[in-house]
């Protein structure tokens, strides 16, 4: 039995061909299976060849639309047998796809297969897709979400709000992928309290580069788990997580806060974040950071419009205004103290006088805050466009050299247009080590956001800044760590994993030795 498989770019034929008169193979069944599940259409190729980004378009020779978990597995194993498809095929490069929210092509597979995992949404819940299920009690674990890697976020919000559970920790899009968000780590303005969202998981089933269907835990098949947490898509595709609930507030008391002085702004933040507990009555359940430059653009929507004139003046005089953005939630039972509680916290506090804003909203809309935002990029035709996104990790000791170098001396001084910047600190000590993300060193980090957005004849303007800074960081000795990383040579990567290199090659091996997965990555693609 041989098999023989024909992908067109412009016609796509799948050719199931019987050379000898014996019964099928075990892989010629399996293909059978799958073989109405590849799609070459121009939609589905055009939808697989591009992402939020809009940088970078990588043609897949096919999009593979699983109905179930066991279809991908299928898929993995055929791509695996050598006696059917050698290095050649399309198969030889298969990229999970979620929304397509990463920027530069890593959920890509040119002349591949990509695996369009929102198919598996659209089959419901059924014996194989999971969905989204809650267990409200668990003797062991407490209570717990499974959900399947394909699932969003926001839809993984709404159910567990329905029975007045909720994750801990979020990003700040929740109109992204459980598996996606997983690869990276996940974070947002609750990991400095609860860790990144790899922080929160129990369990996975993880669909491997070889084919194998793994259930995995810290106490189960631990090397993968480990490994996937912040993998980067290049050991497993993940079909379903059990992720930690703890009982969700209702309410939100939603604070911004503004300074002229980058050091006052510091202190306050690593103040805020040292205000850890769960039961801290002056903490704050959700802390991050922006700036408002000179040459804008200025979102002023979150403002009253009689406090949005001189918040323009004061940005135009200073040059540059760091905002502190915290929240505090609350429920019923706090509903009569949390106003006193917040003033005590803001009373400890350097912000500019008369510069600070409060709104009181629903738990769900503060989480789900930057949908309204999308929505109004959208009116204006302003979403779909490039985004030339650069995301670091910087250690403490560092990001004050940082401000004076990158955002002082080399982002005030651009005549291209800014974008959304977001800096914020973490607690290190909230990371589980053992996981596959990469950070610094040091106790307390922060993380810098450059959201840029542009139109298709500035973004490279743009990146040309992007590799002015990551030189100023390599000049200046700055330990900065890509978050969402690319890069292109090998060397990069395996500067950006440093000490976890090896043993991140040895997971490679062990669990996708044919170098299948996540080839937009581009970490093993050039070996």
């Amino acid at each position: 039995m041989t098999i023989t498989l024909h992908f067109n770019m412009g016609n796509f034929i799948l050719v199931v061909t019987t050379l000898l008169l014996y019964s099928a193979t075990t892989t010629s069944q399996s293909l059978n299976l799958i073989s109405d599940k590849f799609q070459n259409d121009t939609e589905s190729l055009e939808l697989a060849s591009t992402d939020y980004g809009h940088i970078f378009n990588e043609t897949p020779d096919a999009v593979f639309q699983p109905t179930s978990p066991n279809d991908i597995k299928t898929l993995i194993q055929i791509a695996n047998d050598d006696k059917y498809f050698g290095t050649t095929s399309p198969l030889a490069s298969i990229a999970p796809r979620g929304q397509g929210h990463s920027v530069r092509g890593q959920a890509m597979a040119r002349r591949g297969i990509v695996v369009n995992m929102t198919s598996l949404a659209r089959h419901g819940n059924n014996n194989y897709n999971i969905g989204i299920k809650v267990v409200k009690e668990n003797f062991h674990l407490g209570p717990y979400v499974d959900v399947g890697g394909e699932q969003i976020w926001i839809d993984v919000l709404r159910d567990t709000l329905k029975h007045s559970l909720s994750p801990v920790s979020w990003t700040d899009y929740l109109y992204i992928t459980v598996g996606g968000t997983l690869s990276n780590a996940g974070i947002s303005g609750q990991t400095f309290r609860f860790g990144p969202q790899i922080s929160s998981v129990h369990e996975m089933d993880v669909i491997t580069g070889k084919g194998d269907l793994v259930t995995c835990s810290r106490n189960n098949a631990s090397e993968l788990f480990y490994a996937v947490l912040g993998g980067l898509g290049q050991f497993g595709i993940i079909t379903r997580a059990r992720i930690a609930l703890a009982p969700a507030p209702t309410r939100v008391k939603w604070v911004r806060l503004f300074y002229n002085d980058f050091l006052a702004f510091k202190k306050d933040q690593e103040k805020l974040i040292s205000k850890n507990g769960r039961k801290e009555k002056n903490g704050v359940d959700y802390l991050e950071g922006f700036l408002l430059m000179r040459q804008g653009p200025l979102d002023l929507s979150f403002y009253p419009t009689a406090d949005q004139l001189r918040i323009t003046s004061l940005v135009t005089q200073s040059g540059i205004v760091y905002s502190i953005e915290l929240a505090k939630y609350y429920d019923d039972s706090t509903q009569n103290s949390v106003d006193k509680d917040l003033q005590i916290l803001l009373d400890q506090l350097s912000f500019v006088p008369g510069f600070g804003f409060v709104k009181d909203v629903t738990y769900e809309d503060f989480l789900n805050r930057v949908q309204s935002e999308e929505e109004k990029l959208r009116e204006l035709q302003r979403w779909e466009i490039p985004h030339p996104w650069l995301n670091l990790f910087v250690p403490e000791s560092q990001v004050s050299d940082f401000n004076s170098g990158v955002f002082k001396g080399i982002l005030l001084n651009q005549s291209v247009p800014m974008g959304v910047f977001i800096i914020y600190p973490m607690n290190r000590n909230k990371w589980d080590v053992k996981m596959s993300a990469v950070i610094p060193e040091e106790d307390v980090f922060y993380t810098i956001g450059l959201l840029h957005s542009s139109s298709y004849s500035e973004w490279e303007a743009i990146d040309e800044v992007n590799k002015q800074i990551l030189q100023f960081c390599h000049d200046a000795g700055i330990q900065a760590k890509q978050y969402l990383p690319h890069y292109e040579a090998q060397q990069d990567w395996m500067d950006h994993f440093g000490a976890k290199w090896k043993h991140f090659q040895q997971m490679k091996t062990q669990f996708d030795p044919k170098k299948i997965l996540s080839p937009g990555q581009k970490i093993f693609s050039n070996l």
